[in-house]
């Protein structure tokens, strides 16, 4: 009779962790897709931070200039997001673009995009894999959301070293 209970129990905990496992992995397009959102988010409010006048600054000469590095990452999302063949028609990007309001809706749209393909997947087919370039290489959707992410931070790190570098301070370090 004891094994009896004993089994019971493993076998309940079994199922009772299968059920946990499987309510976590039901969360992914609704983490990935907060994610990117709040990524969005951020990226309009730093993008906005330089006056437009300062869009045309660099840090040193081989550098991108402010704007073109906000338009590096709307080109990237867009160029990445392709992969995922979804409904979502993909946005035109102008990468010579120099006016600000130009540049932001450019920004702006290219989350858009990834908010309706994210929006488009199952967490099943979020781990789906695509063919993507050489340098990303065999890849899950998710992988692909994750990848543009870390591309978008590091672009982000940029732009506060260039806000700085103009006297203006980075909308996530200002202080009431």
């Amino acid at each position: 009779m004891k094994r009896v209970v004993v089994a019971g129990v493993l076998i309940g905990a079994a199922l009772g962790m299968t059920g946990t496992v499987a309510a976590q992995s039901a969360n992914l397009n609704a983490e990935l897709l907060k994610d990117w959102t709040d990524q969005k988010a951020m990226m309009l409010k730093i993008a906005d931070a330089m006056p437009e006048e300062k869009f045309s600054y660099k840090s040193t000469p081989p550098q991108r200039d402010y704007g073109q590095q906000i338009l590096h990452v709307a080109g990237a999302n867009v160029m990445y997001l392709r992969f995922f063949s979804g409904k979502a028609t993909a946005p035109t990007i102008n990468r010579t673009a120099t006016a600000k309001a130009e540049i932001l809706k450019a920004l702006a749209d290219s989350f858009d995009y990834g908010t309706a393909l994210i929006k488009e997947q199952t967490d099943q087919s979020m781990m789906q894999t695509v063919q993507t370039n050489q340098y990303l290489g065999p890849s899950s959707h998710a992988r692909v959301i994750y990848f543009l992410i870390g591309h978008t931070w590091d672009i982000y790190g940029q732009m506060a070293v260039y806000l700085r570098l103009n006297g203006v301070v980075p909308p996530a370090s200002q202080r009431p």
